[in-house]
């Protein structure tokens, strides 16, 4: 068993609410492995993430009360591992200090202010169902890791 939760660190570009979605799922499936927040690079104003917010709820997680917040220094020390979950990101990402580790997760973009309100739900559902699958992979490697140390 792990000596405290993994901080994660979910870093996007202030775009379609990915790193509150991926935080949102971290902290929800993790069982307390993980301490995971939402990040963006970079001033970009309120997004209201409404579908987001939706598709979450309908899975049973609430984000709405889970901001994004603007990327600072100390964020990055604080974590362990940061995700970037955006090209932006991936291109923008600072530096990270000796021992946090970066992985990358080009997420889709879903379909936004479409005529088609099923259609723009239905692929915010797929991204909602991509983000639970990678953190549940990450979880799962977690577990597998706390095993190893067992033995």
């Amino acid at each position: 068993m792990y000596k405290r939760s993994a901080h994660v660190l979910f870093l996007g570009t202030g775009g379609p609410c990915q790193s509150q979605m991926a935080a949102g799922w971290a902290n929800h499936l993790s069982g307390g492995r993980i301490v995971a927040r939402s990040t963006v690079i970079g001033p970009h104003g309120t997004n209201s993430c409404s579908c987001a917010v939706t598709v979450m709820g309908e899975a049973g997680v609430d984000i709405s009360r889970q901001p994004s917040l603007c990327l600072v220094p100390g964020m990055l020390a604080w974590a362990d591992l940061v995700v970037t979950v955006c090209r932006g990101a991936d291109e923008q990402c600072p530096a990270l200090p000796a021992g946090v580790q970066k992985r990358h997760w080009p997420l889709a973009n879903p379909i936004q202010g479409s005529e088609n309100e099923a259609g723009v739900l239905q692929s915010w559902r797929m991204l909602r169902d991509d983000i639970r699958s990678r953190v549940e992979g990450m979880i799962g490697g977690m577990k597998m890791l706390e095993r190893m140390d067992a033995d």
